[in-house]
C-alpha cells in the first residue's frame, strides 16, 4: 500500500477513551469546571470534516514527523485496515489570537496530513465557553 496516496479509514464517532484523554489535556489549560463542560459538549457534538492542513494551520502546531511513535502506529493501523478515531477540537478565537486546540488526536491529524494534506479529518468541534475567562 502506498501510504502517501492511501485514504485513511475513519470511525464514525470517537472512542470512549478519547473523551477522558481530551479532558486530561484540557485540564492543563483550563479550570476543571470548564473542562467538564467542554467534554460534555464534545460528546454531544456532531461529527464534521476539516482538511488536515487547515487543522494544523488553525492550531498553530507543527507537523509531527512520519517516524513519530504515534504517527507510525496510526500508519500501521491504516495498513492493517483498522479505523482511526475522529479528533476532538476546541475552536479558537481569531479576534483574541487564540488558536484552535486539538484536545485529542494531534497525532491522527498529522497521520492524515502525511497521507495527503487535504485529507478530510472527521472532527467533533465545540466553542470555548464564553464565561471561561470571567471571574
Amino acid at each position: 500500500m502506498d501510504l502517501l496516496h492511501a485514504t485513511p479509514i475513519w470511525m464514525d464517532k470517537p472512542e470512549d477513551h478519547d473523551f477522558p484523554a481530551a479532558g486530561n489535556y484540557l485540564s492543563l489549560l483550563l479550570d476543571a469546571r470548564y473542562v467538564t463542560e467542554i467534554v460534555k459538549a464534545l460528546k454531544k457534538a456532531e461529527t464534521v470534516h476539516y482538511f488536515a492542513k487547515d487543522i494544523l494551520r488553525a492550531s498553530r502546531l507543527s507537523l509531527l514527523p512520519i517516524d513519530d511513535t504515534h504517527v507510525a502506529e496510526d500508519l500501521a493501523k491504516i495498513i492493517r485496515g483498522e479505523k482511526l478515531s475522529p479528533v476532538l477540537l476546541v475552536r479558537g478565537k481569531l479576534h483574541d489570537d487564540a488558536p484552535l486546540t486539538i484536545a485529542d488526536g494531534y497525532h491522527r491529524v498529522c497521520t492524515g496530513y502525511h497521507l495527503a494534506d487535504n485529507t478530510a479529518i472527521p472532527c467533533r468541534i465545540v466553542d470555548l465557553p464564553d464565561h471561561h475567562d470571567k471571574k
